[in-house]
């Protein structure tokens, strides 16, 4: 193998693991799986689930997860369809595409649309499916549900070592 060969393949070796390492596959992967939004809805709505929950220790795989939930949405609503179509032009209305904007931009255009019904659908759907992911769960710290342990008096209710213990006086006895 000659020494240009070498480099060429070393490099794209490189790439891959990084493409890998940074989620870039894990979006390639979930594109073919959308039905209703093309390429650029999906990154524009990618781009905005990041600016609404930012996580930076979260790669995309959770909000990857909305966006899919959005399609699924959009496929089986033509009025949720019409909506992401419209609110996507509109983000896309300033001569910029929102996906080309810098974060700050992206955040100062999603505060001009944040009382739209197109800013609180795609909000609504977010919460629902971001803050149900069991991955998103472990970064952020929450231990889950605790129902099935008999509830937050029996785990959890009083995990707070930041604080420090209140009087006795503070709390009522259980009935």
């Amino acid at each position: 193998m000659k020494r240009r060969e070498f480099l060429k393949a070393g490099a794209v070796v490189v790439m891959g693991t990084a493409a890998a390492a940074s989620g870039v596959a894990e979006i390639a992967a979930a594109e073919p799986q959308l039905h209703t939004l093309d390429p650029h809805q999906a990154e524009t709505l990618l781009k905005m689930t990041r600016r609404i929950f930012p996580h930076r220790r979260i790669d995309d795989g959770p909000y990857w997860s909305v966006v899919r939930d959005i399609d699924s949405a959009a496929k089986s609503d033509a009025g949720v369809a019409k909506l992401v179509r419209e609110g996507i032009a509109m983000l896309d209305a300033g001569g910029r595409r929102f996906v080309e904007m810098a974060e700050a931009e992206q955040t100062a255009a999603l505060k001009r649309i944040e009382n739209s019904a197109f800013f609180q659908k795609i909000r609504t759907i977010e919460l629902q499916t971001f803050y149900s992911d069991p991955a998103v769960w472990k970064v952020i710290g929450y231990q889950g549900p605790a129902y099935k342990f008999g509830g937050y008096i029996k785990r959890g209710f009083d995990d707070l070592a930041w604080l420090p213990d209140p009087p006795e006086s503070a709390s009522p006895k259980p009935a």
